[in-house]
């Protein structure tokens, strides 16, 4: 009785080219916020982890793909081709309904932003009468250093980032305006000793005031909310609510990110668990 031969396992056979490998390796990345350890990517892409390594290493240089000591994300590259409105509908999305719950529990003005180089980009703005006596609009701008919204998220980045972003000139938008980077670097330092609280009074518009914090992803700030209202507001007994409703958007963002290790961020260092 003849046997048949036995023949060799075959093996996995890699895409040939360097752009299909390329390709397997953004596909591998199943959201715009998802972060891959370099062993994700192998076992999601079946690459050697050699070469999987060596393809995000190019990757990062042409900034498709960042990494960080949390592990890889798309990079700037990849945002953009996918259309920078995602980023700002998925932070819209997920701040909502404690925008919503921020404006019933206190009355006041609610504001989501982004920050934009020097400027903060207003998201979302919801609340009652007094509302409509705030400047701001949704998809306006304003100067960071001049707003609460836009101080809460200058205070967790370096001190030459502070410093390329908003420039040696700071326009004065009023009288109270910190219009000089000394003064405004002392400020970001109050900020972070109060856990992330940055507070203003006539900064941006007049007679106006508000409290803010940063949301948080593992790089930095990615947003902040603010309460509004008018130069006699006391914001200190609804700070707290603020720095809360921020911390609960992070974490619905990134449910893990209380659970990252300390990071070291040029200038000071950034505990995650302490900022909230």
């Amino acid at each position: 009785m003849s046997v048949a031969p036995v023949e060799p396992p075959t093996q996995r056979q890699l895409p040939p080219s360097m752009g299909e490998r390329m390709t397997l390796i953004l596909d591998a990345f199943p959201q715009r916020t998802s972060r891959l350890t370099l062993e994700d990517v192998a076992r999601a892409t079946h690459l050697p982890r050699s070469t999987a390594h060596r393809i995000l290493d190019q990757l990062v240089k042409l900034q498709w793909v960042e990494h960080t000591s949390f592990g890889y994300s798309l990079g700037r590259r990849s945002l953009q081709l996918g259309g920078g409105s995602d980023d700002a509908s998925e932070l819209r999305s997920a701040a909502s309904p404690f925008l919503h719950t921020l404006m019933l529990r206190t009355g006041m003005t609610v504001h989501l932003a982004t920050l934009d180089e020097g400027r903060v980009h207003y998201l979302d703005k919801i609340g009652g009468r007094f509302a409509t006596t705030v400047p701001s609009r949704v998809g306006g701008y304003a100067p960071a250093h001049s707003t609460a919204l836009g101080k809460s998220m200058l205070a967790w980045l370096s001190p030459e980032s502070v410093d390329e972003r908003v420039g040696v000139t700071m326009p004065q938008m009023t009288t109270s305006t910190i219009v000089d980077l000394n003064g405004l670097h002392q400020e970001l330092n109050r900020i972070r000793s109060r856990r992330g609280l940055a507070f203003e009074r006539g900064e941006c518009f007049a007679n106006i005031a508000c409290v803010a914090a940063a949301i948080q992803a593992p790089e930095g700030p990615i947003g902040a909310i603010s309460l509004v209202g008018d130069a006699e507001t006391p914001l200190e007994r609804v700070a707290p609510l603020v720095l809360d409703a921020a911390r609960q958007v992070s974490l619905a963002l990134y449910p893990d990110l209380e659970s990252r290790r300390p990071r070291q961020t040029r200038g000071h260092v950034t505990r995650v668990a302490d900022l909230g």
